[in-house]
């Protein structure tokens, strides 16, 4: 059998692993098993956290609005704002409504009054359509 070099191999695989950890301190960068399981943890890690970066800019959006809400005085939580919405059909995300709370309150305000005032117009209707009901079996 014919000898076979391939230093090189390693050593190409050694550096590709070692530009990866370049910034980890201490052993983590210089010694190659340690290097090897830090850049595997760190790539466990990365995956985790972006999904957790998602997750975190939700609750950062979602804090920010329902502060909005409850400061101008809307007497109502951010879950009855977003209900509204729903039923409403107006698409505006949680960003777009963080940003508009930012930039712009009192156009966020009076996204939530005309909401208000719809729903109460249809609170409204619905107890007089009930009450003839009511009204019509009693009497029937």
């Amino acid at each position: 059998m014919t000898r076979v070099k391939r230093g090189y191999i390693a050593r190409r695989r050694k550096t590709k692993v070692r530009l990866s950890v370049s910034a980890f301190r201490g052993a983590r960068s210089r010694l190659i098993r340690t290097m090897t399981t830090k850049k595997k943890e760190s790539l466990v890690f990365a995956h985790r956290d972006r999904g957790r970066k998602k997750r975190d800019f939700r609750r950062l959006w979602i804090t920010r609005i329902n502060a909005v809400t409850r400061e101008n005085e809307l007497s109502y939580s951010y879950s009855r704002f977003i209900h509204n919405l729903y039923t409403r059909q107006l698409l505006l995300n949680r960003k777009m409504l963080a940003q508009i709370a930012i930039l712009n309150q009192k156009c966020l305000s009076i996204i939530s009054n005309k909401i208000i005032d719809k729903s109460k117009r249809l609170s409204d209707h619905l107890k007089e359509i009930i009450s003839s009901k009511v009204y019509h079996i009693q009497n029937a």
